[in-house]
């Protein structure tokens, strides 16, 4: 906290040029939100630094009803899979696409290299894979 505090004031203008100023309902949401955050950091620290936790029967873990939803939806995720248009083109970039190119550019060349050597225009001694 101490070095955000000596940043010269040149910098706190930089910053405050690139970011907007909030409204005062703006502000009020960013406030509450940080309220319940804090809230429910606190909880989670009171909990799981509990001593007497084995006590429960609840074992070392806390359960987290969010991780556990984010766990269920990420399993169900293939069953709840609709193919579209989206997720076509995501995977025909992602995957098929880089595929197909660089299969064309090594074909190309290697091609290309095949048509030298046949023509002659490159000595055996030359050539990056030979037999001897």
């Amino acid at each position: 906290i101490f070095y955000l505090c000596s940043i010269p004031c040149v910098r706190k203008r930089k910053q405050s040029a690139k970011m907007p100023e909030l409204s005062a309902a703006e502000k009020d949401f960013l406030r509450r939100k940080h309220e319940q955050t804090s809230k429910l950091r606190a909880e989670y620290l009171k909990q799981i630094s509990n001593p007497h936790r084995h006590a429960t029967g609840e074992g070392g873990t806390l359960f987290d009803a969010g991780l556990a939803r984010f766990q269920a939806m990420r399993v169900s995720n293939y069953e709840h899979f609709r193919p579209t248009g989206v997720a076509f083109r995501a995977g025909f970039f992602a995957v098929i696409l880089p595929i197909a190119v660089y299969a064309w550019a090594l074909k190309s060349e290697r091609d290309g290299r095949e048509q030298k050597y046949r023509t002659g225009q490159v000595a055996y001694k030359d050539r990056q894979f030979k037999f001897i």
